[in-house]
């Protein structure tokens, strides 16, 4: 795979640890050739701050196909009543600062330092993007992720008032419907991605779906408000 072709500091594991785990590597850097490369090949980092980086590709990877997405009554009337204001690209670092911060019962955060200037440099040559939920201009909410092909790669999404993130992701799917996304990249399980219409596939769809995607354009205006 091309992401481990870029320098000799990364250790694979022992043959069959990315089988039960998704661990494919340690180590490495986050520079964007690296974190480009890895997307493309169905990986990404994830790690605690002090620990080396870890490289994942989960078996079964979960996901989201754009046209199966679920919007209950709750967030209908949400957009009825015009709760929030939705922009894109208009506030990146104020996204991944709030998607930092702790969650409750959780005492620190897997972003790091060095992961919030990586994909700040992504954002900065146009390959991360942000979708933010502004409530009385307040950012009350959001989410990041990458954009390559026609595949939509998400990292990490927050909110500070009910609903904000769920009513910037609705925004974002029904805008990459419009593009011809074919896929959202979810990563691994959780209970409020599920609620929207997100599923597990097993890692080999993941790769022949991701392949396809990735032969396609990546749409030069999904983030103009």
């Amino acid at each position: 795979m091309p992401i481990f072709a870029l320098n000799e500091e990364v250790i694979f594991p022992p043959v069959g640890l990315a089988e039960p785990s998704g661990v494919l590597a340690v180590g490495g850097d986050l520079s964007p050739e690296r974190l480009v490369a890895a997307y493309r090949s169905g990986i990404f980092p994830w790690y605690s701050d002090g620990d080396p980086i870890i490289w994942w590709s989960p078996n079964p990877r979960f996901v989201l196909f754009p046209e199966e997405i679920y919007v209950s009554k709750t967030m209908r009337q949400v957009f009825r009543r015009d709760i929030f204001r939705i922009t894109f690209d208009r506030n990146f670092r104020g996204v991944i600062e709030g998607c930092r911060e702790p969650r409750k019962k959780e005492r620190g955060t897997w972003i790091t330092d060095e992961m919030l200037e990586a994909y700040m440099r992504l954002h900065e040559q146009g390959v991360a993007h942000s979708v933010e939920a502004w409530k009385d201009d307040v950012l009350a909410g959001g989410l990041y992720g990458l954009s390559m092909g026609a595949c939509f790669f998400g990292e990490s999404m927050f909110a500070r008032a009910p609903n904000a993130s769920k009513a910037a992701f609705i925004t974002l799917v029904k805008r990459l419907i419009e593009t011809g996304c074919m896929l959202i990249d979810c990563q691994v399980y959780t209970a409020h991605l599920e609620s929207l219409g997100a599923r597990h596939i097993s890692r080999e769809e993941y790769i022949d779906i991701l392949r396809d995607g990735l032969k396609r354009e990546t749409p030069s205006d999904l983030w103009r408000d």
